[in-house]
């Protein structure tokens, strides 16, 4: 473990080779310090800009779950149907309006996900819909291949929300000046 840890001028470099930040980036303009091992480990020259490692990882988060979002509502519609949907909830003592906005959150959201349209806004406003589905699933156990699905899946997916919130669009994704103009970071 010491032969690892003189490869690095300081903690710091160490820091960001393990949380995927280039340590380059993070100098105020009027300091110096020269590349380190972490940030060329952690950069990948795409031609005119460079991207990190960490975009890319955004990236991958945010349009699976974008996929993930969208199937689960063209299952709503397609499968179970609207009215299967609504009258599900009513079996669970929920309003039926909630199932319209269920469907609506997860296919406006998902799309929004895959696009990376307001992506901190969007993950951040379907995290209340996993936690519905937690609570949902919360009697059948913990494992979700129990009968009826159990609460694992909805509460990391929730979880996994909530690191795409921090994370951001990542690379590849629609940016929309206006848009951007009235979410500010949250776009």
């Amino acid at each position: 473990m010491e032969c690892f840890l003189e490869q690095y001028e300081d903690s710091y470099s160490m820091m960001s080779l393990f949380c995927g930040m280039c340590a380059s980036d993070n100098v105020l303009p009027d300091q110096t310090r020269k590349p380190t091992r972490a940030s060329k480990l952690t950069k990948r020259n795409t031609g005119m800009t460079n991207v990190s490692s960490v975009q890319y990882a955004a990236t991958l988060l945010r349009i699976s779950s974008g996929a993930l979002f969208l199937a689960h509502g063209l299952l709503k519609v397609k499968v179970f149907t609207v009215a299967g949907t609504v009258g599900y909830f009513e079996s669970l003592g929920l309003p039926g309006f909630l199932a319209y906005l269920t469907i609506c959150a997860e296919l406006a959201g998902g799309l929004a996900l895959i696009f990376g349209v307001a992506t901190r806004a969007v993950s951040l406003a379907l995290i209340p819909v996993l936690l519905g589905a937690t609570w949902v699933h919360a009697g059948n156990g913990w494992m979700f291949s129990n009968q009826g699905g159990g609460w694992e899946f909805p509460l990391f997916w929730a979880v996994a929300q909530g690191a795409i919130a921090l994370l951001g669009s990542g690379a590849f994704a629609l940016r929309l000046p206006a848009l951007q103009k009235t979410l500010g970071q949250f776009a």
